[in-house]
């Protein structure tokens, strides 16, 4: 004899009922696997999903991760699946957005002190990759021609393409901008009065390679069009909004490189680009190379862009300077802006310093954390507020805040401490190496025990694991300054001639001007049009 089915009503009831609950105490745990179990009996697929996001909307705005955030998510591609296989494109796309969206919230991901993606890549974004609609998405749909070799008989017309954000491209944009090989011009969509309204819209950029969005798709063929027949290599800074939209359209001939930094693999944009029209995929890291292509394999596909490892560029000689007054207990902290970042390690660090001796000090540089972003967000800033609230007026904490003499800061800096859970490849700990502040090094958790991870983009003896360890390497390096200048002279020396710009130039001229381009003939060409003119 079979169960009766509950009916959906009921069900919908008692998990409405889980749901307010959750909202009213701090221990949910009983009222998510009530919520599991009347959601996974629900059989409407609508009121399914609109259960499972529900719920999980309200512990996001709590700042917390639901358990069945997958399974919320996952139900929202199951309505996206049913609206494709019924021919309904924008109803489909509207789904998959959503789905996006809570799958990629920023509380999971970006305002906590670890993310379900970076523990299990592979496994949160599965039934991402098994949708109908993601995949119909980012299917390939490739180019009319391959993109063509660089010119011998001219400079190569490159294109700097980003959406607002140039923070790393400053060294690359100077270099080609003076190279008598390249012709360069730079795009910013966010600033180009024609691109800026067509590059943002999740949703009409999913339906346009479902069949829908003719109208949009051919006003960003009409934009794109003249820039992309002019450029030879198009170089497109961050794997997010600009990369995904510089895919809607046939790059023809033309070179597509995008550059992948860290944030980006936290977000959904990688999942809904069309790799077929990209050429090279650089990384900055190879921890970052190792965690995406577990979220998104597809980028290990026979067919997919070639992938680099290319460290960021930076000008680190400017912070080779001679170290101001007695830095021996100073330790440097640059960059608080972010959970990520994580400043009350830090904290923790330096207690156990001044436990020893109370000479320590940390200094904590760049803007703050922005509390409004999230409740997990908030409830981090508030523990952080306090935490300072204690230490800041025994002067142990001076919180610099921003400034544009970071060198000169570091200067007086003895350590520079990375206490962050993820980074690319973190900026400021390879400026504080450079200007032979001593490393100290967290163990970043969020790779920490992967084939590549923070053990080994940086020496071994830089790297620890907890803030005891922390604190005993700070204690060993400045037991005297003679021991902290020596170990800081070592690691000046390791920074310049690992990740400054005069080391790595050539890997980018190798990657964007190819690695047979004969410079000199370029050169001579350069010279003969001079002299034509």
């Amino acid at each position: 004899m079979s169960t009766p089915q509950i009916p959906d009503e009921f069900l919908a009831k008692a998990a409405r009922r889980a749901t307010a609950r959750m909202a009213r105490t701090d221990r949910p745990f009983l009222a998510e696997r009530i919520l599991g179990v009347t959601a996974h009996r629900v059989r409407d697929r609508r009121l399914k999903a609109d259960l499972l996001s529900a719920a999980a909307d309200a512990q996001l705005s709590r700042g917390l991760v639901p358990r069945h955030l997958v399974q919320a998510y996952g139900a929202e591609l199951a309505c996206a699946d049913a609206h494709l296989k019924a021919g309904r494109k924008k109803e489909a796309a509207a789904s998959f957005a959503n789905a996006l969206q809570l799958a990629f919230h920023r509380v999971p991901h970006i305002d906590r002190l670890h993310s379900p993606l970076s523990d299990d890549p592979g496994g949160f974004t599965a039934r991402l990759r098994a949708s109908a609609t993601g995949r119909a998405t980012a299917a390939p749909r490739g180019r009319r021609t391959p993109a063509a070799a660089a010119p011998t008989d001219r400079p190569l017309r490159l294109l700097v393409v980003t959406r607002g954000n140039a923070n790393f491209l400053g060294l690359l944009t100077e270099r080609y901008a003076q190279h008598p090989g390249v012709e360069l011009r730079t795009l910013d969509l966010a600033a180009d009065p024609v691109l800026a309204p067509l590059a943002k819209g999740l949703q009409r950029m999913i339906e346009l390679p479902l069949g829908g969005q003719a109208s949009y798709g051919a006003k960003v063929e009409a934009a794109l069009r003249p820039h992309l027949d002019w450029a030879d290599t198009v170089f497109v800074e961050w794997c997010s909004a600009a990369a995904a939209f510089m895919t809607l359209v046939d790059p023809g001939a033309t070179r597509i490189v995008v550059r992948l930094h860290k944030y980006e693999s936290f977000t959904y944009w990688p999942h809904i680009m069309d790799f077929s029209r990209v050429n090279d995929v650089v990384f900055i890291a190879e921890h970052m190379r190792e965690l995406t292509t577990a979220a998104v394999p597809r980028l290990l596909d026979a067919d997919a862009p070639r992938l680099h490892f290319l460290h960021n560029a930076l000008d680190l000689r400017r912070f080779d300077r001679p170290k101001q007054g007695d830095v021996r207990f100073t330790v440097a902290l640059v960059g608080i802006g972010q959970i990520a970042k994580d400043p009350r390690w830090a904290l923790d660090v330096l207690r156990l310093l001044r436990s020893r001796d109370e000479r320590y000090r940390l200094v904590m540089v760049g803007d703050g954390l922005k509390p409004g972003a999230s409740a997990a967000a908030t409830a981090y800033h508030a523990a952080l507020e306090k935490d300072l609230a204690e230490l800041e007026p025994i002067g142990a904490v001076h919180r610099l805040g921003p400034t544009d003499d970071v060198p000169g800061v570091l200067a007086g800096a003895g350590v520079i401490l990375s206490s962050s859970v993820r980074e690319g490849c973190h900026v400021g700990l390879m400026e504080g190496a450079a200007a032979g502040s001593v490393p100290v090094v967290r163990d970043w958790p969020f790779v920490a025990g992967r084939p590549h991870s923070a053990r080994t983009l940086f020496p071994e003896d830089w790297l620890v694991t907890t803030p005891q360890q922390a604190a005993e390497r700070i204690l060993a390096v400045t037991a005297s300054e003679e021991i902290r200048s020596a170990a800081g002279l070592a690691a000046s020396r390791h920074a310049l001639s690992t990740w400054d710009w005069e080391t790595v130039r050539d890997d980018y001229d190798r990657l964007l001007l190819g690695a047979d381009r004969n410079v000199s003939s370029l050169v001579e060409h350069a010279l003969r049009e001079a002299d034509t003119s």
